[in-house]
């Protein structure tokens, strides 16, 4: 696997989620090395200070630090599921959405779901403003199954892990509201094939050993 490019993840990271399932669809094989964030191994390090998942190094040493680089980088080699063409709207608009995903939303799902580490929140008003970006989602799918129409699409992928995170903080809560069309929205991606197959258990990558190929021969390039 020393030709391919080497994938730093962590399972369950919402960023590294969205970069493996851009790999895995554009059937873009890398050397996944899974990464415990409280033990840091010095590959990671040394490949980028910042030490945040993912982080993708191409063979020739170009290293991409950002999610949405990943995704962006593996759909321009190979996009057969049409991620970047979607049915409604263009690759700008999803962007814009997906920053206000990774924004407000992003942040207002922190205090909620962690609510120790920021004390001087309002966690109840935090909830009101996830809420409300999440209620524009609905809208979205209101005449159209996916974010940007007729098939999921860069938005869709780049948004749900997030959207994943917040409703498991009280899933019997989330199951209560009035959102049929987001809970289905979520529920169809979540028990996709594409899904399960970026989810493998591995164990911690430990430095100077073989990652792991990915994807694997099983996981779909579809939606």
């Amino acid at each position: 696997m020393s030709t391919l490019p080497v994938l730093y993840s962590f399972r369950r990271c919402p960023y590294a989620m969205r970069a493996r399932l851009a790999l895995a669809v554009s059937e873009q094989a890398c050397e996944l090395r899974e990464v415990v964030l409280r033990a840091k191994p010095q590959g990671l390090l040394q490949a980028s200070p910042k030490a945040t998942v993912p982080v993708l190094v191409l063979p020739e040493g170009t290293v991409l630090e950002q999610s949405l680089d990943i995704m962006r980088w593996a759909l321009g080699r190979n996009d057969p599921a049409g991620w970047l063409t979607p049915s409604h709207g263009d690759e700008a608009g999803m962007l814009a959405l997906i920053a206000e995903c990774d924004g407000p939303f992003k942040q207002a799902l922190d205090r909620c779901k962690y609510p120790s580490r920021y004390p001087e929140a309002d966690g109840a008003e935090a909830r009101v403003q996830a809420v409300e970006w999440l209620l524009g989602l609905e809208a979205r799918l209101a005449d159209q199954p996916f974010l940007f129409g007729d098939h999921a699409a860069l938005a869709d992928m780049a948004i749900a892990p997030f959207v994943r995170q917040f409703a498991g903080i009280d899933a019997d809560w989330w199951a209560a509201q009035p959102w049929p069309r987001l809970q289905a929205w979520l529920a169809q991606w979540h028990e996709s094939a594409l899904f399960e197959g970026v989810m493998p258990k591995l164990d911690a990558w430990v430095d100077g050993t073989e990652g792991v190929r990915f994807p694997s021969q099983d996981v779909l390039p579809a939606a």
